[in-house]
């Protein structure tokens, strides 16, 4: 089982010219907690703070060591992005509450799972409040969210989806985590070749 803490501290390396880009200090995750959008590498300033970031996009393999990344060009302000605005920072997860429609407190959240293909598949458990599978496992199925808590901050969850994970469905998954496709060589035109990530050979 992998984590998103597991990528935090990782040096972030470009495959073009092996320069060292600093380390992940934290990670970004979208709206709906189902897949990783940035790795933030931290601010600067005092009055006006800078926060920086690169996308998920430019990311080549989050690496066990190191995560690699396109180029050393690809560090971007998260004022640049207006989508960045919906995303949450793992650390901001992080103790989120979690109940039952009927406001029956279950647990806090602890971390992200991630799945093989990179998508976030369940979450680990800070603590537990009830007893039964949740409490022996530790952990909540994506699938059994109803609501992330966006709005109010707390997580509902559907209780019998989360003691029965075998009954959920399978979500569609992200690219796979470590087996995004090369940078280009070059720019080009050629319609065959102009997006690597559309090109099923790419992977």
């Amino acid at each position: 089982m992998r984590l998103g803490k597991d990528l935090v501290g990782k040096q972030i390396i470009s495959v073009t010219d092996g320069r060292s880009l600093g380390n992940a200090k934290d990670i970004y995750i979208n709206s709906d907690l189902t897949a990783i959008t940035g790795i933030y590498l931290g601010s600067e300033g005092i009055i006006k703070r800078k926060h920086f970031l690169i996308t998920r996009a430019d990311v080549v393999v989050f690496g066990i060591d190191a995560i690699l990344v396109r180029n050393s060009e690809i560090i971007t302000e998260e004022s640049n992005l207006p989508e960045s605005v919906a995303w949450i920072r793992l650390s901001k997860l992080n103790k989120r509450e979690v109940d039952t429609p009927g406001g029956t407190k279950v647990a806090t959240i602890g971390d992200i799972i991630l799945g093989e293909q990179g998508n976030i598949t369940g979450f680990a458990l800070s603590r537990v409040f009830v007893e039964g599978p949740i409490e022996k496992n530790g952990t909540i199925p994506r699938g059994a969210v109803i609501d992330t808590g966006a709005e109010d901050g707390v997580m509902t969850i559907d209780l019998t989806k989360a003691e029965n994970p075998d009954a959920i469905q399978a979500a569609p998954t992200e690219p796979p985590i470590s087996a995004l496709p090369e940078p280009a060589a070059a720019p080009t035109t050629d319609p065959e070749i102009e997006d690597p990530e559309t090109d099923p050979d790419a992977a």
